[in-house]
């Protein structure tokens, strides 16, 4: 039983877990929950948005860019399917 290697990266993990418990969440609150660099949190975004998991929205607060994420149907699932996997694998004692 394989892991999803994109869900499995603990930065990747737990930016799939915040999102999965809000409605979005906008870079700054990310980083700051995170605490990642911007470089290292702009590079998870862009693996977990390529695999369809996240939505990115860029937008403007006034003048000034504000870029939001969701996790997409897709992404849920995926986060179910991961959890279930990781269950068996901890019932079994093997991957």
């Amino acid at each position: 039983m394989k892991l999803d290697r994109i869900v499995h990266e603990p930065a990747r993990l737990r930016t799939m877990m915040i999102l999965s418990g809000v409605e979005s969440a906008d870079f700054n609150f990310l980083l700051s929950i995170l605490g990642l660099t911007k470089g290292n949190l702009s590079r998870h975004i862009e693996k977990l948005e390529l695999a369809g998991y996240i939505k990115v929205t860029k937008t403007f607060k006034g003048r000034i860019p504000n870029t939001s994420y969701q996790l997409t149907k897709k992404g849920a699932k995926a986060l179910s399917q991961y959890w279930k996997k990781l269950d068996a694998i901890r019932r079994t004692g093997r991957i």
